[in-house]
């Protein structure tokens, strides 16, 4: 599984015209499944990512997680992120997972991090979205289950 998670002060997202989600402050999570994701792989991203810590403390260090600076996670669903662009201009998504597992996994990593206590909005699986956000910082992490970056 792969992430890119960013600070936001606000963010939103729209499919067909309507609002699907919205966050004030807090994280942007697009989350991509791989093909060989399995449930090691979501714990590992549902802990990472409710406990990174990107949010400032009282004297300005990042010290905080999104729980303790009392945000909210706006995740949406983003093969693309599981995209290699090593090669050529055309990033090849082979390693993505197929769209039954990846829906699945998807919604288990969003279940599971609402049951750590924390308020989660969400876009629409294999839906065009129109994603809005105000990068806080800019704070941008990749995060990668496997590590491999």
């Amino acid at each position: 599984m792969r992430a890119v998670v960013q600070r936001v002060s606000q963010a939103g997202v729209d499919t067909d015209g309507a609002r699907l989600g919205e966050i004030g402050p807090g994280l942007l999570v697009y989350l991509g499944v791989g093909r060989d994701d399995d449930a090691g792989d979501l714990a590992y991203m549902v802990n990472k990512i409710r406990h990174l810590r990107v949010f400032n403390d009282a004297e300005g260090k990042m010290n905080l997680n999104v729980e303790q600076a009392g945000g909210a996670c706006l995740v949406v669903s983003a093969f693309t992120t599981q995209g290699d662009a090593r090669k050529g201009h055309r990033p090849a998504y082979s390693a993505a997972a197929e769209p039954v597992l990846a829906e699945q996994l998807y919604d288990q990593f969003c279940e599971q991090l609402r049951a750590t206590g924390l308020t989660v909005a969400t876009g629409r699986f294999r839906s065009k979205m129109a994603v809005d956000s105000v990068n806080d910082g800019p704070i941008c992490v990749l995060i990668d289950s496997n590590k491999t970056f």
